[in-house]
């Protein structure tokens, strides 16, 4: 269940499945292949936040990451924030900016416009595909401003939590 969520102590129900040893494995691979044609350097600082994105099955909060990153001697905020900022950058991660929460992308590469139902009930948060991609590409197409990213937020209660 999401970490520091307001109301996740009042929801008994998971959410987020995790993904196998292997689908997180060729995840990490293509996160690898990803930045590596982006011309930046994989590192285990990314690679570490990746895999903790990918074990959590939701929204979590940088801080919630510094107990498990552990990559080196020790592992200081400023460290997690720059690896998770790169995987946003790579399209590899989203940050959510109402509950201040990242989540891992596995979607297309990076570029696409991110739109989100959280639960308010649980935490849970569902990456799903709208046709604000189509406007990110109008923004771009139309006008003299580069638009680096859309997020579209939709709070409310999932399905689970409605039972």
């Amino acid at each position: 269940m999401p970490q520091n969520h307001p109301k996740a102590d009042t929801c008994h129900h998971g959410h987020g499945p995790k993904p196998s040893a292997a689908a997180l494995a060729a995840t990490i691979a293509d996160a690898r292949i990803r930045c590596e044609a982006a011309g930046l350097r994989w590192t285990a600082q990314r690679e570490r936040a990746l895999e903790l994105l990918c074990q959590a099955g939701g929204p979590v909060k940088a801080y919630d990451l510094l107990t498990n990153f552990k990559v080196g001697a020790s592992t200081a905020p400023p460290t997690v924030y720059r690896a998770l900022d790169a995987l946003v950058e790579l399209g590899l991660a989203h940050r959510i900016p109402s509950i201040n929460a990242y989540v891992a992308c596995y979607g297309e590469d990076d570029g696409h416009a991110a739109s989100f139902l959280i639960c308010d009930c649980c935490g849970s948060v569902e990456e799903v595909s709208t046709p604000t991609d189509d406007l990110l590409r109008t923004i771009r197409r139309q006008s003299a401003f580069k638009a680096s990213t859309l997020t579209i937020e939709a709070h409310g209660n999932c399905a689970r939590c409605q039972r």
